[in-house]
């Protein structure tokens, strides 16, 4: 990726890209769960700063997580941009159980 595409497309897009990869490249989620900075600093062809921690939980059958985004300052308004990162696209959730 470079980082001219990288500046257009938004993190949720980048993240389905992350997600994606790891599904099609067993070594690259092996690589992105053991060293999660590095990888999503190489996929952005930038270098994260030490203060940015980054996690990489794997769901499971009986695992779901929840990401809940920062909240906003009171005085701060949402741009677009937040906005549509917060809204998104459609999301499918399946759960199954015994």
């Amino acid at each position: 990726m470079s980082n001219q595409t990288s500046q257009f497309q938004s993190r949720h897009e980048f993240e389905s890209n992350l997600i994606a990869k790891t599904w099609q490249n067993e070594v690259f989620k092996q690589e992105l769960l053991a060293n999660p900075k590095a990888v999503y600093g190489k996929e952005l062809e930038q270098t994260i700063p030490d203060s940015v921690e980054i996690k990489v939980l794997e769901e499971n059958s009986n695992t779901i997580y929840l990401v809940l985004p920062k909240k906003p300052e009171v005085s701060e308004e949402l741009s677009e941009e937040a906005l549509e990162s917060v809204a998104g696209g459609r999301w499918c959730i399946l759960i199954c159980g015994d």
